[in-house]
């Protein structure tokens, strides 16, 4: 499967439930064209590999050749002298020296010949990424479902939790994906927040009542490090209705619906209100990278998916589990 290649790498992580892995399923890129190489050229793929790759030891890709990790889209092997190919895909397994055992676990709501819809639990990556090569969602369904072909037809991030759409068929696969590009996808999320202080004291004086709402529009763009986001002045190219239905001991729980699908929209669009989603380690402060803390999950959840099935015309309305504010209440006390 294509993969992010600067994710590949060999972690030296050690936790209680860490083993080493090879992914089972191998990842690809495809050589650039020379006018996209910026200047630079390469006589074999080896080159390219140590060049584009910074972060693995040339030794490293040495080996895999040499055990015959390395290999053309059609399975032919490659060694260390095989010519550069612009365009060519290279098929490479990527591997990490611990490799993270998450405990917690997908279920399937629903499954036909061209679709799994499935609850994803918190903490695991849909693709693999990082330290995470084949405790992913997707490896888990090929393996429970002896499915090669299982792949997700949107997103959802690592630490969220809930229900994800799945194709099964690569000759049907575009139907689904057509959904959420023409926005003929529903998707319903929960979070729970900390209330901001006012609005407390409006609520506790009675010159507001729940539920109450908001439309979130602005402009979303990638900050400092890439990978989180930010607002910024211009045009809003980001909306998201945002609903706080319960509070209790100064939590809320709220109900989303994101309009467009930016990254992380959900959870900056809660920053934004001045109320940052429980156990967010990006928002409002990034936090130090290290082992996910089990006890603390994200507190948002992709709760419900409803959408009318391109193929067959079936209404799929489904939705998992929603979270629970008392309990989250009481963890905290």
């Amino acid at each position: 499967m294509p993969n992010s290649d600067s994710n590949d790498s060999l972690s030296n992580d050690s936790t209680p439930h860490s083993t080493s892995a090879i992914a089972a399923q191998p990842s690809y890129i495809v050589l650039p064209r020379e006018s996209e190489l910026a200047g630079k050229s390469y006589a074999t793929v080896f080159e390219f590999l140590v060049d584009h790759f910074k972060q693995i030891e040339a030794s490293v890709w040495q080996q895999r050749i040499n055990d015959g990790k390395v290999h053309w889209q059609h399975g032919e092997l490659i060694d260390a002298t095989s010519e550069y190919q612009a365009t060519a895909r290279v098929y490479y397994y990527r591997e990490v020296k611990a490799e993270t055992k998450v405990p917690f676990y997908e279920q399937i709501l629903h499954q036909d010949s061209d679709i799994i819809i499935v609850y994803k639990p918190h903490f695991l990556p849909v693709t693999p990424g990082g330290n995470f090569v084949n405790e992913c969602l997707v490896h888990r369904l090929r393996i429970a479902t002896q499915i090669d072909t299982v792949a997700p037809a949107h997103r959802l991030d690592k630490d969220t939790a809930g229900v994800m759409l799945m194709t099964l068929n690569p000759q049907t696969r575009h139907a689904y994906h057509q959904l959420f590009l023409d926005d003929k996808i529903t998707k319903d999320y929960q979070a729970i927040a900390k209330v901001t202080p006012d609005l407390l004291a409006q609520l506790a004086d009675n010159t507001c009542e729940l539920p109450l709402h908001w439309t979130v529009k602005n402009r979303i763009v990638a900050a400092n490090p890439s990978f989180t986001m930010q607002v910024v002045e211009g045009e809003a190219n980001s909306h998201s209705e945002i609903s706080l239905v319960a509070v209790k001991d100064g939590l809320g729980l709220f109900e989303l619906s994101p309009i467009t699908g930016k990254t992380h929209q959900l959870r900056v669009h809660m920053l934004s209100l001045g109320m940052p989603i429980l156990n967010d380690r990006f928002y409002p402060v990034l936090q130090p990278k290290g082992p996910d803390n089990y006890d603390k999950p994200l507190q948002l959840l992709a709760k419900r998916l409803r959408f009318s099935d391109p193929l067959s015309g079936i209404e799929h309305d489904v939705e998992c589990q929603g979270l629970d504010l008392l309990a989250m209440m009481l963890s905290m006390k």
